[in-house]
């Protein structure tokens, strides 16, 4: 009776201390995410300010007197945003307005830079001519690419990139493939300029990927 009883409050303990330790690491997953986007939301609202300036910069009519021939006169550089996210170079920021999505472009796609933004994981890079691929996670939180699978034919992706310019971008195709198809990232875009969303489903072998143009 007596080993039945302790038996029985061993399992108890166990019980207890299992339910404590998932409910504090439930805890400390939520709270360690909440304090990314804020991060993340705080560079948001950097590069945001930095694009406002670059696009004035532009703006401003350039009084140097240079004394030389048409023919030798050296084109001016255009100014690009310098905004850094955990290491990494922040090169634009993406918009999805049906999802309520506004998160960072960085310039690679890694376990730690795709934590708390959106990676460039292959082609010409942001708003260039060609076909661009970003990669995010599916998070349960409705964060990032979570809420891709919502997105239909028309609907609207913005991309800013770090010289300031802001393309619209219309989605004309959305499927499920697996892991392993990387043929979408290399299609021609006959000279047009376009980007592919990927991001993983429930099951971990499939992708979601979304094909968007320029309008």
């Amino acid at each position: 009776m007596q080993k039945g009883k302790l038996f029985f409050n061993i399992i108890i303990f166990i019980t207890v201390f299992a339910l404590v330790s998932l409910i504090g690491y439930i805890a400390y997953d939520y709270i360690n995410k909440y304090f990314e986007l804020k991060e993340a939301e705080t560079v948001i609202e950097e590069f945001k300010n930095q694009v406002i300036v670059v696009a004035l910069e532009d703006e401003e009519p350039n009084n140097e007197i240079i004394e030389q021939t048409p023919q030798t006169q050296t084109p001016t550089t255009q100014k690009q945003v310098n905004v850094s996210y955990r290491n990494y170079s922040v090169i634009g920021m993406i918009q999805i307005p049906k999802t309520k999505v506004e998160a960072l472009i960085v310039d690679s796609v890694t376990p730690q830079s795709i934590t708390a933004a959106v990676g460039v994981l292959y082609g010409p890079g942001l708003n260039q001519i060609g076909n661009t691929v970003l990669a995010a996670h599916n998070y349960r939180n409705g964060t990032f690419f979570s809420n891709n699978k919502k997105l239909v034919n028309g609907d609207k992706i913005y991309i800013t990139d770090n010289r300031g310019q802001k393309i619209e971008y219309s989605i004309y195709y959305t499927y499920i493939t697996s892991d392993m198809d990387f043929s979408y990232a290399t299609r021609n875009t006959n000279g047009k300029r376009e980007i592919s969303l990927s991001t993983c489903t429930t099951d971990p072998t499939k992708r979601l990927v979304i094909w968007a143009k320029e309008d």
